[in-house]
């Protein structure tokens, strides 16, 4: 079955052509992503959320990932790449209510699978009823988890090994269950140390309001 077409970079965002997804990966080609990360204020803490991805994955089934995101397809621009967050969380939101935070490099090397993506990251801040919102597209997402956004960003730099989560996750059968855990880097997707580092450092600066 065809994959996906993929537009390929070099490292600084030159364009050199169109592959497939299952090419790009087992090239190493550099190539886009759209990511939104859902981060604010809420009950007097900063928070941010996790998304848990379902068990039926390909790729890192069962781990805890960034709220939305996903690849930019050949024919789509990156404010098509809003549909992450409309598809896989089931929250109606406009391009233009993002916050962007610029292009992030990641790079995740593991057998056959070299991931080389040049991220467009976004941060999305309306918590209001964030919870009651999420209708969750199950074949992708099974879960979400809610952190404290200083305690993540200790785990992301190093300096912290666990983190606790408090978040649902909906079982086989339909139901919602509540959770609260204790997680550490092995129970997330293996971003790189860079791209993690530099993605607190910039929702820290939004939340501070100093952007």
């Amino acid at each position: 079955m065809e994959t996906e077409k993929l537009c390929i970079y070099d490292e600084q965002g030159t364009p050199k052509g169109i592959a497939d997804r299952q090419t790009v990966h087992e090239k190493g080609y550099w190539h886009e992503t759209f990511h939104c990360w859902v981060a604010g204020r809420q009950g007097g803490r900063n928070v941010v959320y996790l998304q848990l991805r379902s068990d039926g994955k390909k790729d890192f089934p069962g781990l805890f990932d960034i709220t939305a995101a996903g690849h930019l397809l050949a024919d789509e621009t990156v404010e098509d790449g809003i549909r992450e967050v409309q598809e896989e969380l089931g929250i109606g939101v406009g391009f233009e209510e993002l916050t962007p935070m610029g292009i992030i490099k990641d790079q995740i090397a593991l057998s056959g699978f070299i991931d080389n993506e040049r991220c467009h990251c976004f941060l999305y801040k309306d918590l209001e009823n964030i919870d009651l919102r999420f209708e969750l597209q199950l074949e992708e997402v099974s879960g979400m988890a809610k952190a404290d956004f200083e305690a993540l960003a200790a785990l992301f730099t190093g300096t912290k090994e666990k983190v606790n989560v408090e978040g649902f996750e909906i079982t086989s059968d339909g139901r919602k269950k509540l959770f609260e855990r204790a997680i550490g880097l092995k129970d997330l997707v293996p971003h790189s140390t860079g791209y993690l580092e530099k993605i607190v450092e910039s929702i820290g600066r939004q939340l501070r309001g100093l952007a």
